[in-house]
Parts: structure tokens; sequence; C-alpha cells
């Protein structure tokens, strides 16, 4: 069974602009890169040289003559006379580049020379990513990828592109959806939430049609990552990296939210954890969202560095890092609330991120304000508050109100309830998050 993703178009957009560069195509382990580059190799091009630096060692020599297009050409058909190379129906698909720097620094002359396309693939975590953007820089387009946002789930299940958009036409009219479609989708959104993004896992989700055999790869995954710590964070101290890691579930569990090194582990200091968060933030494997100074914009001029949160990317991989007891709930009941409502913030965080968004919240010195997430529109900014369960949403109507802040106009609730609208703020089912950017868009 295979898995349609939105990098599917955009790889066919790449190939047909004749002024594309080389691509890499960076993100996490295991959210699907190399075999989304395959299907399209495979579909697109009479010839494909692919090449994987961790598991054929013998090709990261191919660059030791010099970064000539024929000289390397030449040594990978040295190594492998099978190889053909055919100009203009030819892909070069160097994966797991994170092992071979050199590899980036040949992208400046396959440009120049033009015969051949090339993508380049890998995890790309921390500092070997930094390396591999100032070898290729100006030579190269970048494309970040995810784990599967909750569309490429509904495509994974059957649904159709006009389904999708009738969803978008009930945001857009602020129609409420039938009984019937609120429930079958919330029904979908739940199984979405406990499997995550990952594709192996949604793969085996939908082909068993239950959660059997789930929480074991989620765990898997898990401990694939602890090792890729352990592998690929040069320069950094790899426990004070696994420690920030493994703590990320019990911040989340708490009423505030904010990540504090101190709390890490008895008598930790800011300045002894420098790099781990951003190494976690470049590996693709956490998401962060600062806290505002001021509510106003530009949201990148108006926020704190060292007052934030983070979530997991994958809401799924967050239920396979919680306890069994919490695991049992949340299959066998569906109650999403024993957790103080981070899993319903971590998957809004992990929908607006996988949707275009960088991540804000905003609490005020006196605590009487708190709003989980402001995204903007054109010309205003948007509070977004989370609601496990359907309660006030005091804060809500203070920014909306407040003279204090003017770039606010009218705000966003996401909890189990349908869409409406009361004159200050909009009500959506948090399973329609995937389509806010499209919505605010549109407004």
């Amino acid at each position: 069974m295979r898995l349609k993703r939105k990098v599917d178009n955009f790889l066919l957009s790449w190939k047909n602009d004749k002024t594309h560069l080389p691509l890499i195509i960076k993100g996490a382990r295991q959210i699907g890169k190399t075999d989304a580059i395959e299907h399209f190799a495979k579909n697109n091009y009479k010839s494909v040289v692919e090449i994987n630096f961790v598991l054929q060692k013998q090709f990261k020599s191919i660059f030791d003559d010099g970064f000539e297009v024929d000289t390397i050409i030449k040594n990978i058909s040295f190594i492998n006379p099978n190889f053909e190379f055919i100009p203009g129906e030819t892909l070069l698909f160097f994966d797991e580049i994170q092992d071979c720097i050199n590899c980036a620094t040949s992208l400046k002359s396959f440009r120049i020379d033009g015969r051949y396309d090339v993508i380049c693939s890998g995890s790309l975590m921390g500092i070997n990513y930094h390396e591999i953007e100032s070898n290729s820089v100006g030579n190269k387009q970048d494309y970040e990828m995810y784990s599967m946002d909750f569309e490429e789930f509904l495509w994974a299940k059957g649904y159709k592109e006009e389904q999708i958009e009738d969803l978008y036409e009930h945001m857009k009219n602020c129609e409420p959806l039938s009984q019937l479609e609120f429930d079958v989708m919330l029904n979908n959104f739940h199984e979405y939430m406990i499997v995550g993004g990952m594709p192996a896992i949604v793969r085996t989700f939908i082909e068993n049609k239950n959660y059997s055999g789930i929480l074991n790869m989620q765990k898997q995954i898990i401990k694939d990552y602890e090792e890729d710590i352990t592998k690929y964070a040069h320069g950094l101290d790899q426990g004070k990296i696994l420690n920030v890691y493994r703590k990320i579930p019990v911040f989340l569990g708490n009423e505030n939210k904010k990540f504090q090194i101190s709390k890490v582990k008895d008598g930790a200091r800011n300045r002894e954890y420098i790099g781990t968060i951003e190494w976690l933030d470049n590996a693709g494997i956490i998401n962060i969202s600062y806290c505002l100074d001021q509510v106003s914009l530009p949201l990148r001029g108006n926020y704190n560095p060292d007052n934030y949160r983070i979530y997991f990317r994958d809401t799924g991989l967050l239920i396979g890092s919680l306890d069994d007891e919490v695991q049992d709930d949340l299959r066998s009941n569906k109650n999403f609330n024993t957790y103080k409502g981070a899993i319903y913030e971590n998957i809004v965080a992990d929908m607006l991120v996988k949707s275009g968004y960088s991540l804000y919240f905003y609490k005020n010195d006196r605590g009487t304000i708190e709003m989980d997430f402001i995204v903007r529109d054109k010309d205003s900014l948007i509070p977004i508050e989370v609601k496990a369960e359907d309660g006030s949403v005091i804060s809500l109507n203070n920014m909306i109100t407040s003279n204090s802040f003017k770039d606010i106009k009218y705000g966003i609730k996401l909890c189990n309830k349908n869409i409406g609208f009361n004159g200050k703020f909009y009500t959506f089912p948090y399973f329609l998050t995937f389509l806010l950017k499209d919505y605010l868009k549109g407004k």
C-alpha cells in the first residue's frame, strides 16, 4: 500500500520548473522521505542513480578527486558500472547525505552542468545540516518534510479531495457540519491522535483496521531517535539532549507548560544546556513555541527566546511516550482529557506547523491572560484558544475586547464542537485545524 503524500505534487512542480536547482529534502527520520523520492523517480525518469551513504559507504569516496560532474560520474560508474547516465533523463538520488558532507559541495557543479537532476535527502541532524547549508548555499532548494498531516491521513483512509473541499466550504460559509459528518470526522481525528503520522505506523493501522502493534512501533521510533542523538549530536553533551527529550511529556503534563532547564535535572543551569533545544529542533524531533513579550505585529520581532514550550512534532510519539495506563485509557475509552489537555495542545501545535505556521503563545506577567497560540492573517493577529473541554474562554474574550491588543480583531476557539461564530470568535472542531491557514487566507 503506497501512501499519497503532499510532497508528491511538490516534486512534480520542481521537475517541471526549467530553472530548478538541486533539491534537498530534509526532515526527521522515518517520515517517508526516501519512499516519496523513489516513487517520484520511478515514474518520471528513464534512469535513476540511487546512492545511500550509510548503507553504501564505498560511494563516499566519489568526491575525492574533485567536484567536476564528469569526474564524479566516472567514479560512480567505476564502483557500479550498471548505472546509466542519460542527459536530461537521469535523476541522481543521494540519500543519507548527513554522512557525506562533500556531497553538498558538489551541488554547485551539478547546478552549473545541468545535465542531470539531483535530489538529496537525509535526517540532517543538528550540526550536520549547518555544514551542508554552508557547503551548498545558493546552489540548492530546500523542502522540509514532516510526518503525515491529518489530510494525508484522510487520504490514506480513502477520502477524496472533493470531500475535504466540502469541509473547507463549511468553514468558509460558517455552516455547521451535519451530525453524521461531525461524528465521523471526529472519530477519524481521534484515530489520528493515537496513531500519529509516521507512515509505517499509519500503513499498519489502515491495513489491520485496529491498533494492534501500534504502541510497540511508536516506542521503537522513540528509541531510534534516542540512538540518533547518541550518534549525531557531535560537539554537544548527548546525555543532556536525552535529558531534555525524555522530559518533554512531563512539562506538557504540567498546568504551566513552560520548559525550564532547571527542572530537567537537579542543579541544571541554562548555560550547561546551550544548543540542546536547538539540536532537537534542527533534527526535526520537536516544535518550539515562544512566548510573545508584546502581542503586536510583526510576531517574529516580539517574542522572548528564553520563554518557550516544547512539543513533539508527531503526536503519536507523545502518545507512545506515556505510561501504559494512559495508553489503555486512550485506546479503550478515547479519554483524551486524562493528560490535562496536553494531547490536544500538542496536536494543534503539530497541525499549525505542518500548515506553515511558526508557533507563539502569550501569558501576561500577572497570569490573568494566557493564550495557547497566536497566528496572523494579512493584517491582524488571531488568538487561538485550545479547549480540551468546552469551558469558558475568559482570556480569548479579554484579548478581543481589550484596547491593549489593537492588532486583534477576532479570535478562534478550537474544541470538540461544531462550526459557529458569536460575533467575537469563531468556533471550529479540532479536526479542521489543518484547513485553518487556507481559511484565514480566504477571509
